[in-house]
């Protein structure tokens, strides 16, 4: 599996509130949410974002409340890959569940810049900015996670 696109890039501690204001929380449909996707921190990424981009943020991506809401609002506005520094721990594993890819890279996420078109192989765990040529290794998740999100989530992958 792989995945390569421009880049959207943010900072650290980009909380669930910012990734989906609570605000639209009360609704289930994925289209709803990615229409609101970073809309209190960038007015621009709904109407820019397009199927296989790539997010990279900064440390602790996805602090903030446990909903499993904010993963699935990057998912489904078409972002392919979420690359930071450090992911909260339960967005790290609600982003698994639903089949959001998502890898640490504390080196990429200082180089690369926006804008940057980005490729990863997630088999490897080798990203590469292509805008600069540099590369950089994520620890790649092994064959069973793989697994989960090439499947589109763990409920789908165990039907």
């Amino acid at each position: 599996m792989n995945a390569k696109g421009p880049v959207f890039k943010y900072g650290d501690n980009i909380d669930t509130d910012v990734i989906i204001p609570a605000r639209y929380l009360n609704t289930q449909s994925e289209a709803e949410l990615a229409s609101h996707c970073m809309e209190d921190i960038d007015k621009t990424f709904v109407t820019r974002v397009k199927a296989g981009d790539i997010m990279v943020g900064g440390e602790n991506f996805g602090c903030g409340s446990s909903r499993e809401h904010a993963p699935v609002a990057i998912k489904a506005s078409g972002i392919s890959c979420v690359i930071a520094k450090s992911f909260a721990r339960i967005f790290y594993r609600n982003a698994i569940n639903i089949g959001l890819p998502i890898l640490e890279c504390p080196a990429a996420s200082e180089a690369i810049a926006e804008g940057d078109t980005v490729s990863i192989d997630f088999d490897t765990g080798v990203i590469t900015d292509e805008t600069t040529g540099q590369t950089f290794q994520a620890a790649p998740f092994p064959p069973f996670i793989q697994n989960i999100i090439a499947k589109g989530g763990l409920m789908n992958s165990l039907k």
